[in-house]
């Protein structure tokens, strides 16, 4: 397994634009995690270890694209109707017996495969049933066929000694059925990133815990929690960490041991009870970047020294709009980089904004809205709610994230803008 390096998260203090931090994981951030074989149907979500090689041609023999007939292209007459005996029948997994013969039809079903002649390839061309017409023992079809009509050859979706799906792909139900059908029952993947999440803070509670005057429940925790199993990741749930500096440094420690990422959110600042920043400094490094962007300027990113090895460690903000911004465009590209994948960046589509909204320029402004089809069809995207980077609703409300560019100032209602749904980020 490859390493992060020393410098890894190093970088100068200015305020950084998003599109160059996504620049430096990029640069700097290498998988973490080791391989296994795993069945073919639990491949989902996995990420592909190494490159998957097809042994064998997809479909193996020449085929009928149709229910229909397979006659020789040369046996027919080009301008008129063309009588021919029916010979014989060919189903799927039931081939012709012998070899086609010149001046016969064969009746063949759709993925049958096309019969071999006695000195030739075969009949070349098959008629749909429904062009056809039956008169006794023989069949009538029409002219102006091409040649090679609704034959499919061998190979045409995957050749033999293709690659058909890349290392570092994270494998999609539709993937399994490719891989099936090449034969594989059994798929090299990278293990899971084994995550230790935790939240610090003598006030924060548990839900269900009774709360007492000045707490407040943890609620980040949980959202990046389900954030982190839905990309594949093996979450260790250190639950809350009272505010004592042994307790934090202690755990933080333990969990570097035998997890591949420790992650949090709040709680990394200087203040005198926050102690992750001294606990991952006793042992590590800490780098605060300040980041181009709205919600989630500060994120903290390290790693702790555990003998040979180098864990990461992030910190995220405390805000819950915030966590989601930092979460999506930060901390998730670095965990699929760190877990071996190789696309990472999420789509982003066009849709009508349907509000105006003044912008400081210089940053990348992330708003929550919730995105309806509008009368000419064109999605159009309203705010859901409130936008402060504390309005937890105004996130549970949206479908994902409006994304403007640091240069625009002003937005006007109609303006087509970027939209990250939050089903992209699943």
């Amino acid at each position: 397994m490859a390493q992060l390096s020393d410098d890894c998260f190093a970088h100068d203090q200015r305020l950084m634009p998003l599109d160059e931090a996504l620049a430096l994981l990029a640069e700097r951030v290498v998988p973490v995690t080791g391989r296994e074989m795993v069945p073919l149907g639990d491949g989902v979500d996995r990420i592909l270890a190494e490159n998957l090689v097809t042994a064998i041609d997809v479909p193996g023999h020449d085929n009928s694209a149709v229910d229909g007939y397979a006659v020789y292209f040369d046996d027919l007459e080009p301008e008129a109707e063309t009588r021919l005996i029916v010979a014989g029948r060919i189903a799927a997994g039931h081939p012709l017996r012998r070899a086609a013969r010149r001046g016969e039809a064969l009746r063949v079903f759709t993925g049958a495969a096309m019969p071999a002649g006695h000195d030739d390839s075969g009949p070349d061309t098959v008629f749909m049933q429904e062009d056809c017409r039956l008169d006794g023992d023989s069949v009538v079809v029409p002219p102006g066929i091409a040649r090679g009509a609704n034959r499919r050859g061998a190979g045409e979706d995957v050749a033999a000694g293709a690659t058909v799906l890349e290392a570092g792909r994270r494998l999609r139900p539709e993937d399994l059925g490719l891989a099936a059908a090449i034969g594989r029952s059994r798929l090299p993947v990278r293990r899971p990133l084994r995550v230790a999440l935790f939240s610090t803070g003598d006030e924060v509670r548990d839900p269900g815990a009774a709360l007492a005057e000045g707490a407040i429940y943890d609620a980040n925790r949980y959202a990046i929690g389900a954030l982190l199993r839905r990309l594949g990741c093996a979450v260790t749930d250190l639950g809350i960490l009272t505010d004592d500096a042994a307790v934090v440094r202690d755990a933080i420690a333990a969990a570097a041991r035998d997890h591949d990422l420790l992650l949090t959110s709040g709680g990394v600042s200087v203040g005198d009870e926050d102690h992750v920043k001294a606990a991952v400094e006793a042992s590590g490094t800490l780098t605060f970047w300040r980041l181009a962007i709205k919600p989630g300027r500060p994120l903290a990113l390290g790693q702790v020294d555990d003998g040979d090895r180098k864990v990461p460690f992030v910190g995220l903000p405390g805000n819950p709009a915030a966590v989601m911004v930092t979460f999506v465009r930060l901390a998730r590209p670095l965990i699929l980089r760190l877990s071996g994948a190789s696309q990472v960046a999420p789509s982003l589509y066009p849709v009508r904004a349907g509000f105006s909204h003044d912008k400081k320029p210089d940053r990348r402004e992330f708003l929550r809205c919730r995105v309806s089809r509008a009368e000419d069809g064109i999605p159009v995207a309203t705010k859901a709610g409130r936008q402060g980077a504390g309005i937890l609703s105004a996130v549970s409300a949206a479908d994902g994230l409006v994304e403007l560019p640091e240069e625009m100032t002003y937005l006007e209602a109609g303006t087509l803008v970027d939209f990250l749904p939050f089903s992209e980020v699943s």
